[in-house]
């Protein structure tokens, strides 16, 4: 009986530590970023947290620290501005390539067009954030630019 119980213990922390990190969809992983932007509850409606759990669960390993090291940066990255009124996001997988997929995501932010493309890859936590880019920069050049 106690082994059963092990067995079970074991096998909610595995599925507990699997939930904490990566999402099922490419589309669900950014629907889940522009979660965060928007006029709902406050705690939701602060732009994407900067701390160590959200960058497990959103970015893969080489992108995590990054995300959460503190620093003064002029915009946020995920709307570019340093606020944000955001219209409907449009989701859609632009390309599937080898292990990464692109997926491009179109909104309004206080009237001005923004369109970002993220990459992403499929691993053992689920769809994570491996970079996202512009037509003129990447998050992974924004946020080393604008470290401390």
């Amino acid at each position: 009986m106690r082994e059963l119980a092990g067995i079970v213990a074991l096998v909610a922390g595995l599925w507990l530590a699997a939930a904490e990190a990566g999402f099922r969809s490419p589309e669900s992983l950014v629907r889940n970023v522009y979660a965060h932007y928007g006029q709902g509850a406050p705690e939701l409606s602060k732009g994407l947290p900067r701390d160590g759990v959200t960058a497990r669960q959103f970015f893969d390993f080489p992108l995590r620290k990054a995300w959460s090291t503190p620093r003064a940066e002029p915009y946020d990255f995920l709307v570019q501005s340093p606020s944000w009124k955001l219209g409907p996001v449009a989701i859609a997988v632009v390309r599937r390539q080898y292990d990464k997929t692109y997926v491009a995501a179109n909104f309004d932010n206080h009237g001005r067009r923004v369109t970002l493309n993220f990459i992403l890859v499929n691993g053992p936590e689920g769809w994570l954030i491996t970079d996202v880019e512009t037509p003129h920069d990447s998050l992974r050049m924004f946020l080393e630019q604008f470290r401390n």
